[in-house]
């Protein structure tokens, strides 16, 4: 028998897995690939829990998002109802003063037409009274005095029924 390299690499082997088998090697290796195996369970299971958890947060965030949307849509229409009811309100009361306002202007214009009327009748009495004096004070003839009264008192007359009508 002779002893060439493949029997000492064969014999080496051997000793290598006693070796192996003497210090517990493949059982701290498998001890060690368990406990990595529960590690990565251990995580998968939090990482779920975690997901769970978001899930949950998510949901209840989007809760809030619809709520807060829909709390957004009843504050915009009150807005909207109590603007539209401010603007008829506005308008009303705008209408009204307007109506307020023509009607004290209608009474100014009637009270300013009838210190004007009065005005004038206060004027053409003066005329009238200025030319009856100056008739009188002209004429030297009592029928001429006459005639220019009557003509002037009729021209009065005329003047005071035009104004009055």
């Amino acid at each position: 028998m002779a002893i060439d390299a493949t029997f000492w690499v064969a014999v080496s082997f051997f000793i290598f897995v006693i070796v192996l088998i003497y210090f517990k090697i493949p059982q701290k290796v498998n001890n060690v690939l368990n406990k990595l195996i529960s590690d990565i369970k251990s995580e998968i299971d939090e990482s779920e829990k975690l997901r769970d958890e978001s899930k949950i947060l998510l949901d209840n965030a989007q809760g809030k998002l619809d709520s807060a949307k829909s709390d957004i849509k009843k504050i915009s229409d009150s807005a909207k109802e109590d603007s539209e009811k401010l603007i008829v309100e506005m308008n009303d009361k705008f209408h009204k003063m307007s109506e307020i306002k023509k009607n004290l202007a209608k009474s100014k214009i009637s009270q300013i037409k009838e210190v004007a009327l009065n005005d004038i009748k206060k004027t053409s009495i003066k005329i009238a009274v200025e030319s009856v004096k100056k008739a009188i004070s002209t004429s030297v003839d009592k029928s001429k005095l006459d005639n220019l009264f009557s003509k002037d008192l009729e021209q009065t007359k005329n003047l005071l029924k035009k104004i009055n009508s």
